[in-house]
């Protein structure tokens, strides 16, 4: 009896086990004519899976669901398959890889993408929690992926098809460039991996998303006929002109609630002021920017950070290093209105190093930064201590781009402003 794998066409948990199958040289038979609702409804399907979820492999010895557990059976049928890495340490690797794709990036695209095509309610503040969760994952992923062509090792693994086609089922179907290009590595990694043989052999041509799924909303039930309408029928008039009511959500646009930050006590530091100073003085720095930045440095209503990168034994290829400062500056953008910062990169030669100075707005790094940009967790926060004359000057240094910076040179430095 051959592998016959009971799944519809397209669908990309059945792509993890006919992919496993090119590398491994097994020979796998998806079902024809299988329609989703009806033929995984019947008594035979129910009999390999009570759930009635797809895919399912029917094999010689019984039928396998799950499709990790599907692919990895698939892949098993070879003798010392590469698929699952070369030592114990890579196998272990190998399989922490497809973990992840399973338990964080495909709840990560479905918390995102199926409140939008109808299968589960939609809400606009749980659709933000799922992406800001979605973009932390996608950003430790791209860390990963900074000097690697594959997950584990130098050649495709069972990893990496897991992943890719967890990825696919993103990139098809709700994750634009515009989202992506956060990610570069992810992206790089993701159209290599689609574009090998094996891989495209199942999968085909991938088109990433134009555009964000609209919200399927529900269509109104219609209204019933009450009883004396039915009993008596009105004479028949002229039709009067229909009045057309918006719908209650477009009545009245409801205020966006304020920021917390927008609710703090008046500061005497107006932050554009000071921004405008550092983009205005182009020569005696010290004397006149700096001395204004002090001037205007209001310690009640604003507060000093240093952050410094805790990875910096990645930063081996200088111009990586800094699109990873550029990227992280990019999505610091929603809090423009409340910050002013400096990433400076650091040393001649790899390791480079990543460090920070941010100016906020209240005395706590802001929550909502926290939350929504996946970056801030990949470095540590310090609060500066103005009355400390070292981290006083260090952060008049910062802002100068004095070089050498602490005894180095100065790589790259950028403005958030």
């Amino acid at each position: 009896m051959a592998l016959v794998l009971h799944s519809g066409p397209g669908n990309k948990n059945a792509f993890k086990a006919l992919i496993a199958a090119e590398y491994s040289g097994v020979k796998v038979e998806l079902t024809k004519n299988f329609e989703m609702g009806v033929s995984n409804k019947t008594p035979e399907f129910l009999k390999m899976n009570p759930l009635g979820k797809v895919p399912v492999l029917e094999t010689p010895d019984g039928a396998v669901f799950e499709s990790n557990a599907i692919a990895r059976y698939v892949a098993r049928l070879k003798d010392d398959n590469p698929l699952f890495g070369s030592s114990r340490i890579e196998q272990a690797h190998v399989e922490q890889w497809m973990d992840f794709a399973a338990t964080e990036v495909d709840p990560g695209v479905a918390w995102y993408l199926y409140p939008r095509r109808g299968y589960i309610p939609y809400a606009q503040t749980t659709e933000e929690t799922a992406i800001a969760s979605l973009k932390r994952k996608l950003g430790s992923l791209n860390t990963h992926l900074t000097s690697k062509t594959f997950l584990v090792g130098h050649s495709v693994t069972l990893a990496d098809i897991v992943l890719t086609c967890n990825l696919y089922h993103g990139f098809a179907n709700i994750l634009t460039k515009k989202f992506t290009s956060d990610f570069p590595h992810v992206e790089r990694y993701f159209w290599t991996m689609v574009n090998q043989p094996n891989f495209k052999k199942i999968i085909g041509d991938v088109k990433q998303a134009e555009s964000v799924p609209p919200v399927q909303k529900k269509a109104a039930p219609p209204k019933e006929a009450k009883a004396k309408d039915v009993k008596k029928e009105a004479p028949k008039e002229a039709p009067k002109p229909k009045v057309v009511e918006a719908p209650a959500e477009e009545e009245a646009p409801k205020p966006k609630p304020k920021n917390p930050l927008d609710l703090l006590p008046p500061s005497t530091m107006v932050l554009d002021d000071w921004k405008r100073l550092y983009s205005n003085t182009k020569t005696n720095f010290r004397e006149v920017a700096i001395k204004g930045f002090w001037d205007m440095y209001d310690p009640e209503g604003y507060s000093l950070w240093f952050c410094d990168y805790k990875y910096n034994e990645e930063n081996t290829v200088s111009f990586v290093t800094m699109n990873k400062v550029g990227g992280f500056l990019q999505r610091m953008d929603l809090c423009r209105k409340y910050a002013f910062g400096k990433m400076l990169v650091i040393g001649s030669e790899p390791p480079f190093k990543l460090k920070g100075l941010w100016l906020f707005r209240g005395q706590e790094v802001p929550k909502f930064v926290m939350d929504e940009v996946y970056d801030m967790e990949l470095y540590e926060w310090t609060k500066v201590d103005i009355t400390d004359e070292a981290q006083k000057e260090r952060v008049s240094a910062m802002i100068e781009d004095q070089e050498p910076f602490e005894g180095e040179a100065l790589l790259d430095a950028k403005c958030f402003k």
